[in-house]
């Protein structure tokens, strides 16, 4: 069983500008009132939205959740109170990690169905949401990234709440274990890398390129 501390979301607005131009994102997102219930889509929250479709939403990363188990340890980490959703996340989550979270889990919230599909791995417009140049770095390195849902059935969701997790996917491949597969640029440990690439429900963007590292490897 999942709790929900907060559903958050946020229409794209001028970030700050880089180079001259005006960088746009959806990142700075806002809790929703916990008595309401929103539609899920099969691509987003009614309500949020992404700036570049390119990198960010699509149907493998409809929803973006991060434990606030961790959160406490980032404010003292960077010495600031950080808010609702410091990081874009359109769920912040009690009750599982990164080392718990498999690809592939089924998530039933509400009447809307949701899996499990690949970590974060944070761009330039979390530098310039939190204003630390830093912040990549640290979020890569701890692990702590959180992680991206595909939704396979759309429906009305509470913004508050429990979300029920049925049953773990039966690979056991967890969310931690594809950052590490994809941090493995030098391919030291292939057969992690391999177990992550050939998993199913496994992100197209994340698999990619695990399986051009794992091609190279065998030439």
């Amino acid at each position: 069983m999942i709790q929900l501390v907060s559903v958050n979301e946020a229409t794209p607005s001028v970030l700050d500008q880089v180079d001259g131009e005006r960088v746009w994102s959806g990142i700075r997102k806002s809790p929703v009132d916990t008595a309401s219930s929103l539609w899920l889509s099969e691509i987003n929250l009614s309500g949020d939205g992404q700036a570049d479709l390119a990198v960010h939403g699509g149907l493998d990363k409809a929803v973006y959740a991060y434990p606030s188990e961790h959160l406490a340890g980032w404010s003292v980490e960077l010495g600031e109170s950080l808010g609702a959703a410091p990081f874009g996340e359109n769920l912040s989550t009690v009750g599982v990690l990164e080392h718990e979270a498999r690809i592939g889990d089924v998530w039933e919230w509400g009447t809307a169905v949701l899996q499990v599909t690949q970590p974060r791995w944070p761009c330039y417009k979390l530098v310039l949401h939190r204003g630390r140049s830093d912040i990549q770095k640290r979020m890569l390195s701890s692990g702590r990234t959180g992680w991206y849902l595909r939704v396979l059935r759309p429906g009305e969701v509470p913004a508050s709440g429990p979300i029920v997790v049925p049953a773990q996917d039966p690979r056991t491949v967890t969310v931690r274990d594809a950052h590490l597969a994809l941090r493995d640029t030098a391919l030291r440990q292939p057969d992690l890398v391999r177990s992550v690439m050939e998993h199913p429900a496994l992100a197209e963007q994340w698999r990619a390129p695990l399986a051009e590292r794992l091609a190279r490897h065998v030439r």
